[in-house]
């Protein structure tokens, strides 16, 4: 441990269970000196486990819809209440799928399903950072990171209108995070992970397999849940203070990949 975030106050979304990336970031907030305010969507609390966190870390839980603004706005002035100030960080670690988890195609999708998600995914992060923009509840340096993956930019056909959620988020990322940047001194980043067995990844048809090509193809192999909350806490601390509309390659090497000696063999016949 080394205090790099002694001091800091923040607020993590989507600590589910103990498989969360945003459950590890919050482990290792606490690990580093943060003091932090839990939140999920009510349904996503009775699902998980996150009481048990919250208790470790000695944290507070307030349950807030992100697609509800009213909601957000209740919790940005809670959590100052409670943390008593501004806010110097903030993790966006939300996604779902509504056609995914109906095992709808891309080319058939339902479109109030695909509305939701993308609400729920993308737009969310929108609303997160207006409401701490137009409160003024971030601390001048300040860091937003939010949770991505590389199907924003590649194809990946089972990722399904994911894909274009976190299309929209990173550029969310970059257009609230200029203004953010120039206005009040805060920076905004995504974080492009490996492919992670999360409860919600592992929903993904075909993860395993995929999971198992992306640690092939990486020269490090994949990176885990820790090792991404490990590089979240270092976008949080103050030796990031100049990285700011960055889409963050948090993968092993897999992003620069054409292809590997390990997934060649499995194509090269006996010779």
């Amino acid at each position: 441990m080394y205090n790099l975030l002694k001091g800091k106050k923040g607020i993590i979304f989507g600590a589910l269970d103990s498989k969360s990336i945003a459950w590890k970031v919050a482990e290792r907030a606490h690990e580093e000196g943060a003091t932090f305010v839990l939140t999920n969507a009510p349904i996503a609390m009775r699902m998980g486990t996150i009481n048990e966190l919250a208790e470790k870390t000695g944290s507070q839980i307030i349950p807030a819809d992100a697609t509800s603004s009213e909601d957000l706005e209740n919790l940005v002035e809670k959590s100052m209440e409670i943390l008593g100030g501004k806010i110097d960080f903030v993790l966006h670690s939300i996604g779902m799928s509504i056609n995914v988890r109906k095992g709808k195609h891309y080319t058939d999708s339902n479109y109030d399903f695909t509305h939701k998600g993308f609400d729920v995914s993308a737009l969310s992060f929108h609303r997160v950072m207006n409401v701490l923009y137009n409160k003024n509840a971030m601390n001048e340096w300040g860091s937003i990171v939010a949770l991505t993956y590389m199907a924003a930019q590649r194809v990946f056909p089972d990722y399904n209108d994911m894909a274009d959620n976190k299309a929209y988020l990173e550029s969310i990322a970059r257009s609230f995070g200029y203004f953010f940047g120039r206005d009040q001194k805060v920076r905004v980043n995504t974080i492009s992970q490996s492919p992670t067995p999360t409860t919600a990844g592992t929903g993904v048809k075909g993860f395993d397999g995929f999971i198992k090509y992306a640690d092939e193809m990486s020269p490090l192999g994949n990176a885990t849940a820790l090792d991404c909350a490990n590089y979240t806490i270092s976008m949080f601390s103050d030796l990031t203070k100049m990285v700011s509309l960055q889409n963050l390659f948090h993968d092993g090497g897999f992003s620069n990949m054409g292809v590997s000696t390990k997934v060649m063999d499995l194509f090269v016949g006996d010779e």
